[in-house]
C-alpha cells in the first residue's frame, strides 16, 4: 500500500485496521538480525545487553557451582550449603516507546509523523509476537503518559494496539521528554530492546542522563521521524501552516531564514548520531512518505540473514 492509496483520515489518525493489517509486510521482518551496537552478549544472534534469568529453585550445592549463586538464608537454616538454580529465559521483552506530542501531528507528505510512529510501532509488535517475546510499550503526549507492561501472546498485541488508537494518558505534573525519558528507564526492564519512535524535539543534554541510564541494561534503538519539508524547505515561494487553532507563513525566499531552518534540524540530526555512538546505541530515520516496513527491513535485513557485527 502506497501513501497516495492511503485514506485521508488513515493519513492523521491510525486506526485498529491499519495495525492489524500490518501482520504481512511484519512477516518479512526478523529482529534477531538488528545492527545492535551492544558489547555484552544476550540470548540472541545480535550481540544485546542483560542475559533474561529467572529463578527455578534451590538445590544442595554441588561441585563446580558458581559460589556467587549460593543461597545463604537457606544454607543457614538447614546448617548445608544449596545453591540458586536459574534458568535462561526465552522471550526477550520488546519496549515500544511512541510519541503523540503535537509536533508529531504534522505532515506535508505520507502521513502524520504520530501515525508513521504508530505503524513502525505495529510492526515491531508483529514481529515481535512471531518471535515469542514479550511485548510493552509507553505512549506519551503534551498530557501524559500511559505504560504498559510486557505480557506475551494476541492478547498483549491488541492491548497495545488498542492503546495506540486509543491512549489513556496518565496526567503528569511539568511534562517533558525529560520526564519521560525518566518514566521509560523505570519501566523497561534490563534486557529489553527499546525503541523510541520520536522527532526528539526537546530532548536536551539534561535527559542524556536517562539514555544513558536505559542504554546500560537494554539495548535501545532511537528512530527519527520526519517530514521531507523539515529536512529541506521549497526553495521560492510563501507557504501557510495551521493546525486549525494557528497559523504561520514561511517565506522560502528569505535566505537567511530557510538556512537557519535547514541547520535547526541538521543539527539536531547530528546531535542523535554523536548520541547515540556515544552511548552505543542503534538510530534509523524514517521519512514520512516513505514505507515503515521498508526502513526497518533495512535496519534489519532479510529473515535468516546475521547482520550483527
Amino acid at each position: 500500500m502506497n501513501a497516495q492509496s492511503i485514506a485521508s483520515d488513515e493519513r492523521i489518525a491510525i486506526t485498529l485496521k491499519n495495525l492489524v493489517d500490518l501482520a504481512g509486510p511484519a512477516a518479512s521482518l526478523n529482529l534477531s538480525n538488528g545492527k545492535i551496537r551492544a558489547s555484552q552478549s544476550g540470548n540472541y544472534v545480535s550481540q544485546l545487553k542483560g542475559r533474561g534469568m529467572a529463578f527455578e529453585e534451590t538445590r544442595l550445592y554441588q561441585p563446580g557451582d558458581d559460589v556467587r549463586r549460593m543461597d545463604w538464608r537457606v544454607t543457614a537454616r538447614t546448617d548445608k550449603p544449596h545453591s540458586k538454580i536459574f534458568r535462561e529465559e526465552r522471550e526477550k521483552p520488546l519496549f515500544i516507546s511512541v510519541d503523540y506530542r503535537s509536533t508529531m501531528q504534522f505532515a506535508t507528505r505520507g502521513v502524520f509523523k504520530s501515525v508513521q510512529a504508530a505503524r513502525l510501532a505495529g510492526l515491531l509488535a508483529w514481529a515481535a509476537l512471531r518471535r515469542g517475546d514479550r511485548i510493552g510499550g509507553q505512549i506519551f503526549s503534551n498530557s501524559g503518559c500511559q505504560e504498559l507492561k510486557p505480557h506475551t501472546g494476541k492478547s498483549a498485541l491488541l492491548h497495545f494496539f488498542n492503546a495506540l488508537v486509543n491512549p489513556v494518558y496518565q496526567p503528569i505534573a511539568e511534562n517533558n521528554f525529560e520526564k519521560v525519558l525518566g518514566r521509560l528507564m523505570h519501566h523497561a526492564h534490563p534486557g529489553s530492546q527499546v525503541f523510541i519512535l520520536s522527532d526528539f524535539r526537546g530532548l536536551t543534554a539534561a535527559a542524556e542522563y536517562y539514555l544513558a541510564s536505559l542504554a546500560r541494561h537494554c539495548d535501545v534503538v532511537l528512530v527519527l521521524i520526519s517530514d521531507p519539508l523539515e529536512i529541506r524547505l521549497p526553495v521560492k515561494g510563501r507557504y501557510r501552516f495551521t493546525d486549525m487553532l494557528r497559523e504561520v507563513v514561511i517565506d522560502s525566499s528569505d535566505q537567511s531564514r530557510l538556512n537557519a531552518y535547514q541547520q535547526q534540524f541538521e543539527a539536531r540530526r547530528q546531535y542523535l548520531q554523536q548520541l547515540c555512538r556515544k552511548l552505543r546505541m542503534s538510530w534509523l530515520t524514517c521519512s514520512t512518505n516513505r514505507q515503515p516496513i521498508e526502513t526497518l527491513l533495512a535496519f534489519y535485513g532479510k529473515p535468516g540473514r546475521n547482520t550483527s557485527g
